[in-house]
């Protein structure tokens, strides 16, 4: 399905060259913003914007923010590591301050970031929905959003949330920025990230491209810089579109198929309800419930994440773990074990004799 779609894109592009245009804004792009939209109970499709990674993105955000002025952040220290990264090289202007609550323990998360939230004045709002390095969910953003000036802009990081967990933007849409992509929950891989823009903004990012006003392009190009007034304002310039003809057969074939998100969230609780009980089975001494980062079933997104004792502990354990066929993924002293859609409980059964 997907391989289809991606010759698809090629085809449209051999056959339009530079008309191809026209069919990617005027059908993929619209069709892709509806689907997206219906799965996020987002009430305007024409406010989600396609970049080819999500940083692209976080970085337009950030230029919408005068470099000579003084910006204040509020985050986590649980964020990727692109925008970990970016963050710090954006502090050594010295006019910049960021505010890190840190994610454990996470039983008084909550309380200590809305206490974060009474406390400070902030231009800027970051923090995912699901922590990246623990798979722990975030508190949703309704319930602290009225904590929020509206002057601040709010960005959700939804990459380990998007296609995983129920999710409804119906609230927020018109206030936060949300981000998320194709590669893993979504199944289309690479090269398709997107971003729903909170409606009315007048925000104008300074990383711009020639995309962002697509609709003015043949129209005498002086004076103040224009910007579309849908979501399109935060796009960039050209990109391989391949992966967002991939994203549409996707996200058409689960339409088509009734499958929702809900139901996937259910079977991939169930996998981790097996996978647990698999474990109290085998008693092993490193994967148990007590190395497990947080036991509250419903505080979890698609992946459980064990805490070792050592990088170089995780680091052997993956690698004895993948000579029995099982994959697994680790940062630092962190292993995670991931489950997904096509997973069943059958596939316990390789762990289960790797690990006695």
């Amino acid at each position: 399905m997907t391989r289809a779609a991606h010759l698809a894109y090629w085809q449209d592009s051999a056959q339009g060259a530079d008309q191809k245009w026209d069919i990617i804004f005027g059908e993929r792009i619209p069709r892709v913003q509806q689907l997206l939209a219906q799965m996020l109970g987002h009430p305007h499709p024409e406010q989600f914007v396609f970049a080819p990674n999500t940083h692209e993105l976080v970085y337009r955000i950030f230029s919408c923010f005068d470099a000579g002025k003084p910006l204040r952040i509020l985050t986590t220290d649980g964020e990727f590591h692109s925008f970990s990264r970016q963050l710090r090289r954006i502090e050594e202007r010295g006019n910049v301050t960021v505010e890190r609550v840190a994610c454990e323990p996470f039983a008084t998360f909550g309380q200590r970031w809305e206490k974060a939230l009474r406390a400070g004045s902030y231009d800027l709002i970051f923090i995912s929905q699901v922590f990246f390095n623990s798979g722990v969910v975030a508190p949703w953003v309704d319930d602290w959003l009225h904590l929020v000036p509206e002057q601040t802009q709010v960005v959700i990081d939804g990459y380990h949330g998007c296609g995983a967990l129920p999710t409804s933007l119906k609230d927020v849409a018109d206030r936060v920025f949300y981000l998320a992509g194709s590669y893993k929950y979504l199944q289309a891989g690479e090269g398709c990230c997107f971003m729903s823009v909170p409606q009315g903004t007048l925000l104008r990012p300074e990383y711009t491209g020639w995309f962002a006003d697509f609709a003015n392009l043949a129209k005498p190009q002086q004076g103040p810089v224009g910007y579309a007034d849908d979501g399109m304002r935060f796009a960039g310039a050209t990109m391989d579109y391949s992966a967002l003809y991939r994203l549409e057969a996707v996200l058409q074939w689960w339409h088509d198929d009734g499958l929702t998100i809900n139901a996937i969230h259910q079977h991939v609780q169930r996998l981790q309800q097996n996978f647990l009980a698999m474990l109290d089975d085998v008693q092993h001494p490193l994967l148990n419930r007590q190395t497990l980062l947080l036991h509250d079933a419903d505080q979890h997104g698609h992946f459980f994440t064990f805490a070792l004792e050592s990088a170089g502990q995780v680091a052997e354990f993956a690698a004895q773990l993948r000579a029995q066929g099982v994959e697994t993924d680790y940062r630092g002293k962190r292993l995670r074990f991931g489950f997904a859609l096509y997973h069943d409980a059958d596939d316990f059964d390789c762990l289960k004799k790797a690990l006695s």
